[in-house]
């Protein structure tokens, strides 16, 4: 009916009751009771509130085929924190260069290299390793770990030979409030761990990025104001994982403003914060081992944005760094230069990136073993505890303007150089494990960003050469 119309005989109702107050009142009472009812708004639909995660979107359980490590962890039942999704830039960051500038080249570029041999219908053509057989107790991949399916990742790290799994532990995420953990994250964390132990792989938990609510400011990502409570948490997890995570790398790349956000960039600082953090792991894990956040590798010392990685390594040793830590985390990156090229050569086989040490594989590496045995310490080992080659070749995409370095880079020579580099590293003393950086950023946040260009698995997640070509190393 529509509500605007009057029926017919209204009127005469009406008329008939104008004389008779008791009829009158009770048509009255009638008439409006008619008319709130017209007008009723219709109901709403009730809001949907996001739905809970299905089954399949939970972390698979363990398998009955796990072996009895896992059931050593405890069973802690923990209030679950706010969810939020970390965006790529929470997770990691290509190599920095002066305010995203492309540096000046200097030399003469080298010829193309050779385009690499047509890949068949299912596996790609990859480069054939001549080097030695490699220990796997020296290589390992690390993982994007966020709502993903565990056991297939644990696989392809396994598949690999690789005798390591490195994952990121973003604090905030894991301790979105003052001693309130996120029961979900940490039973995914739970399964990596387990799952690593059923397929024999040795688990590297690199820690970073304090939460919100224990930092001075809330911009980019930094320590938190009080380190106590960065020792409280590394206790924590020592404790849950005992005897089940072999080794903890305490924060990243902490002469970045981005990562130190909050405090002055400052190794005797970060020296601090590393002491407190070494002593929560050793509380709650006597046999892990610790090794010291790596700084990364820029080229930039301005002491606001960056500090050189050469110049902070020294402090952090000048602040006794070294007698606190079982070893110095490094980020050997060398954007498109060959892992064998330096600085030094008077012909460079890429066009850019080409003018400082800190572009180099090889540099790196030597100046950071002579850093450490000047100041004493030669006995450490250094811990490559992120390492690659980026390139955009076959994932469908231009590498983003901050990574135009990768266009450099075929997928034949990605191989390539990750070949070449490990066969270095076996034959250097006073290395530890060396992490290829990464597995699975590809097919997880897809090809529009940089941290895919370092993938071994492109965005459908199909293999790629650097893949095959690291699978086939004889390894021992």
């Amino acid at each position: 009916m529509n509500c605007n119309q009057r029926r017919p005989h209204d009127k005469r109702v009406w008329e008939r009751n104008r004389t008779h107050p008791t009829g009158t009142l009770i048509c009255s009472v009638l008439f409006l009771l008619l008319l709130a009812a017209c007008r009723q708004t219709p109901p709403q639909p009730t809001a949907v509130s996001e739905a809970t995660p299905s089954v399949s979107e939970a972390p698979p359980s363990v398998s009955e085929a796990t072996p009895a490590a896992e059931t050593t962890m405890p069973a802690v039942t923990l209030t679950a924190g706010p969810q939020s999704s970390p965006t790529p830039e929470e997770l990691a960051y290509l190599p920095m260069v002066p305010n995203g500038a492309v540096p000046t080249a200097t030399g003469t570029a080298a010829p193309s290299a050779t385009p690499a041999p047509t890949a068949t219908a299912t596996i790609p053509a990859f480069p054939e390793y001549d080097g030695p057989a490699l220990d796997r107790a020296q290589i390992g991949v690390q993982v994007h770990l966020h709502r993903e399916e565990l056991d297939p990742i644990l696989n392809h790290v396994a598949d690999l030979g690789a005798g390591w799994v490195k994952v990121q532990v973003s604090w905030k995420l894991y301790e979105p409030q003052p001693d309130t953990y996120d029961d979900w994250r940490l039973r995914e964390l739970d399964h990596l761990v387990s799952g690593a132990a059923g397929r024999d792989l040795q688990v590297l938990l690199s820690v970073a990025k304090a939460p919100e609510w224990s930092r001075p400011t809330t911009e980019m990502d930094g320590p938190p104001g009080d380190f106590a409570q960065f020792q409280e948490f590394m206790q924590y997890l020592a404790d849950r994982y005992q005897s089940n995570v072999a080794a903890y790398e305490l924060w990243n790349e902490p002469n970045l403003r981005r990562e130190w956000n909050g405090m002055p960039l400052s190794a005797a600082s970060f020296a601090q914060l590393v002491r407190q953090g070494a002593a929560g792991v050793r509380a709650g894990d006597p046999q892990a081992l610790v090794i010291g956040g790596a700084p990364a590798t820029t080229g930039v010392n301005d002491g606001v944005v960056a500090i050189d990685d050469r110049v902070y390594l020294r402090d952090l040793l000048a602040e006794g760094i070294g007698d606190a830590v079982d070893g110095v985390g490094v980020h050997p990156y060398s954007w498109a230069n060959p892992p064998t090229a330096s600085a030094a050569d008077t012909q460079q086989a890429a066009p850019t990136h080409n003018n400082h040490p800190s572009f180099f594989f090889s540099d790196t590496l030597r100046q950071y073993r002579a850093i450490l045995a000047e100041a004493g310490y030669d006995q450490l080992p250094l811990w490559p505890t992120e390492f690659g080659w980026g390139s955009f070749e076959g994932l469908g995409a231009a590498p983003p303007p901050e990574a135009q370095f990768m266009s450099y880079v075929s997928e034949w020579q990605q191989a390539q150089y990750t070949q070449e580099a490990l066969a270095m590293l076996h034959d250097w003393s006073g290395v530890g494990p060396v992490f290829l950086w990464n597995l699975n950023f590809a097919p997880t946040i897809g090809p529009g960003f940089s941290e895919s260009g370092y993938s071994l698995l492109r965005p459908d997640g199909s293999m790629r050469p650097v893949y095959f070509a690291l699978q086939h190393i004889p390894k021992q």
